[in-house]
């Protein structure tokens, strides 16, 4: 009995190669993203569009799945906040195993790493998200000198190109400061 759901998006069924090494089925589809496709900070939208272009290869110890993904992405600019909408193309190859083929003894770390078909079904999931995470940068910008934000205030240096702030005041000089400022003021004078 297999774990995965014949009817979801991102699962293929291979049963029409016939594990005919050399067999190929090419495919173009259009599925919707799954949830937290992404990182924090730029993702691909849940349910959004994404458009698989694919080759399904079998070959002797299972099928090679090629081809690329494509999708909108959403997110924010890690400097200065604003919105970021991009699209990202990412290249997707791995070969899954079929769940028949065994490994002997010594390749059981490699067993944990190998990607395998159930029932001569491919859960394109992992690829997938592994793809996308890998190719987003890690920290998105709008622009690539995007200047960011003030760090005193707040303010977005990119409209404000020559914004700045007065020297800090020391606070132990502070007093003296008032009595700079107002030098007529009788609160501030000392008898």
């Amino acid at each position: 009995m297999t774990s995965l759901d014949p009817r979801a998006p991102l699962v293929l069924d291979t049963r029409e190669l016939g594990r005919r090494p050399g067999s190929q089925l090419e495919m173009v589809r259009t599925v919707p993203a799954p949830a937290e496709l992404g990182i924090e900070v730029l993702h691909v939208p849940e349910g959004s569009p994404v458009e698989l272009d694919l080759r399904l290869e079998a070959v002797m110890e299972g099928v090679l799945v090629s081809g690329s993904a494509s999708a909108e992405l959403d997110g924010e600019c890690a400097r200065c906040l604003d919105p970021i909408e991009d699209e990202i193309t990412v290249r997707l190859q791995e070969l899954f195993v079929y769940d028949d083929v065994r490994h002997d003894a010594s390749d059981k770390d490699l067993d944990d790493e190998v990607s395998r078909l159930e029932d001569d079904l491919l859960d394109l999931e992992p690829l997938l998200r592994d793809a996308v995470v890998l190719a987003l940068p890690f920290q998105p910008l709008c622009v690539e000198d995007c200047p960011g934000l003030c760090v005193e205030c707040g303010a977005r240096l990119a409209d404000d190109p020559e914004h700045g702030h007065d020297e800090p005041i020391d606070p132990r000089w502070a007093g003296l400061e008032a009595l700079q400022d107002n030098p007529q003021d009788p609160s501030t004078t000392t008898d």
